[in-house]
């Protein structure tokens, strides 16, 4: 098959087809975005996942040249310090002192901003980017491939978010707040490994 003979609808149905069993073999973000939802509003996290990995995909299909080269130590190091930052924004209380409106709008700003920066700081040169790149050099069409790896990717976090939220009506808040921050450490912890292994 080539760009010519393989229809806009088709490149939209492989790329979600090639990006979702990428992400869902091989990358951590499921585990991050669950942990997410437990301390945090889900549709909250939801968006601020869905516009990190959009823009975070267009990268990805506009230099796939790059992508398909981008995986580094630097890159996992970049993921671990989010991580971990990640994990101490979650664990940080809410000021007690602010109105109760105050408060809710101070919890979603937080919620995006932390849910914005561990998904669009993390796993640069992934699976899923890497298919996509992949798909567009093969096929040159590149807004299918990028409308495809994005659905795909909201599949994605429905799966996770689905699973948070599953976890987080059994378990009292102190609880949540502990493990989504211990979550967020691992994960660091995970990244800055590769980064050693990588750099070795």
């Amino acid at each position: 098959m080539t760009g010519a003979n393989i229809s806009f609808a088709e490149v939209v149905l492989l790329a979600f087809w090639a990006v979702l069993v990428a992400e869902l073999v091989g990358d951590r973000s499921m585990y991050a975005l669950a942990s997410l939802s437990l301390r945090f509003r889900w549709v909250v996290v939801f968006a601020a996942f869905t516009v990190a990995n959009a823009t975070k995909m267009a990268v990805a299909v506009l230099l796939a040249h790059l992508i398909t080269r981008f995986q580094s130590h630097w890159t996992y190091l970049v993921s671990a310090v989010a991580f971990f930052i990640s994990a101490i924004l979650i664990w940080l209380d809410e000021s007690h002192e602010m109105g109760h409106a105050g408060e809710k709008r101070a919890t979603r700003s937080k919620a995006a901003f932390v849910s914005f920066c561990s998904f669009f700081l993390t796993e640069w040169g992934d699976p899923g980017q890497i298919a996509a790149a992949a798909l567009v050099l093969r096929f040159h069409l590149t807004l299918a491939t990028w409308l495809g790896a994005t659905l795909a990717l909201m599949l994605k976090g429905g799966f996770a978010i689905t699973l948070g939220l599953q976890i987080r009506d059994r378990l009292p808040v102190r609880t949540l707040r502990i493990l989504s921050s211990v979550s967020c450490c691992i994960l660091g912890i995970l990244a800055a490994a590769q980064s050693v292994v990588t750099w070795v």
